[in-house]
């Protein structure tokens, strides 16, 4: 799903998930989408991923792919979410759970072809090491894909990016099948989300039912409509998630459903002015409707967010190739924080 760069004003892009077959998630798809292992759009720079509280690996969320027009080093571009897996880091409207990277590359690249993939399957080659990126050789972690150069000690034939996901995978699987020549016959963590593609559509505008319907009552149900929508990002004033990005930026300096539901949303965001950080401007947000796709939808004893800003860097600057940081802002559903917001 591309970002806010290239939409009118007044549009709204929303995102929603849908079976497709595994090798259109694959990275020379250049897709968007929710769970499995992070499709890695430049095979060098991978960032690290630990959670900031509880030091543990994080889980891979989603990406979006979005290039930006008319910009060649910005020709392929996608943002990556991660998240942590422990429920106790989810203290409220705290970001240091979630990790936002962006990475892009120019048309001409030395990962992938100049023109388009085609849109039929491509041959079936054979299959290629899931565990190690091509052309630069980088190591992933068999449990979440991440960068990770531990290999086991008795088999050496797979590697993790540390020794809680060896464990892990030890007592799932690997205590089993290490040294053995036969395939395995587990392929997948289930350390990971459910996999999906993140399809977008233009949000529509209702049509009128009746043309003999009158203005008064027109306008009666737009802001009924408009008053229930189920956005937290919507009920809060844009100053106010200002005053909340600012905060969370002096912090780091010191420092879709079977229902069709709609997790993330796009539209034409305002800037965030981060002393000394080069101007980050909305990108999309992630509605806590994609819980229920995640399977780890429970009260009380699972991940959760309100919604999820991310802004990313306005003129999607370079790092010499590596994984750029981003911003990202949790807002958490709470009765308290809503009275909180309201003008004294």
């Amino acid at each position: 799903m591309s970002g806010g760069r290239s939409l009118s004003s007044e549009e709204v892009v929303l995102g929603f998930l849908e079976e497709v077959e595994p090798w259109r998630l694959l990275a020379p798809q250049f897709p968007s989408k929710v769970g499995g292992r992070p499709a890695w759009l430049s095979r060098t720079g991978l960032p690290g991923l630990q959670c900031e509280m509880c030091r543990l690996p994080m889980a891979f969320l989603l990406q979006v792919y979005g290039p930006i027009s008319g910009q060649d080093r910005s020709f392929h571009r996608t943002l990556f979410l991660f998240c942590c897996k422990t429920h106790e880091c989810y203290t409220h409207n705290d970001s240091r759970c979630f990790k936002v990277f962006r990475s892009q590359v120019s048309r001409r690249n030395e990962f992938y072809p100049y023109n388009p993939p085609p849109e039929d399957e491509p041959p079936s080659d054979p299959e290629p090491d899931p565990n190690v990126l091509s052309v630069s050789g980088v190591k992933l972690c068999w449990v979440c894909g991440c960068p990770g150069n531990k290999a086991c000690s008795r088999c050496h034939s797979v590697t993790y990016c540390g020794k809680p996901h060896q464990t892990l995978h030890w007592k799932h699987t690997h205590k089993r099948e290490c040294g053995s020549q036969e395939a395995p016959i587990v392929t997948t963590s289930t350390f990971l989300f459910p996999e999906s593609e993140l399809v977008t559509e233009p949000e529509e505008e209702e049509e009128e039912e009746e043309e003999e319907e009158d203005e008064d009552t027109k306008e009666s149900k737009e802001e009924e409509e408009k008053q229930g929508a189920d956005s937290l990002a919507d009920a809060l004033a844009e100053t106010d998630l200002e005053e909340m990005a600012m905060h969370e930026t002096e912090r780091q300096q010191n420092g879709a459903a079977v229902q069709k539901e709609d997790c993330t949303r796009a539209t034409p965001g305002g800037a965030v002015l981060s002393r000394g950080i080069p101007l980050r401007i909305f990108e999309f947000q992630v509605m806590p409707q994609l819980l229920n796709s995640l399977c780890v939808d429970s009260t009380g004893a699972s991940i959760d967010w309100g919604t999820l800003a991310v802004y990313a860097c306005s003129a999607s600057c370079n790092n010499d190739d590596q994984y750029c940081p981003e911003f990202i802002w949790k807002q958490d559903f709470s009765s308290d924080r809503l009275t909180q917001t309201q003008p004294s």
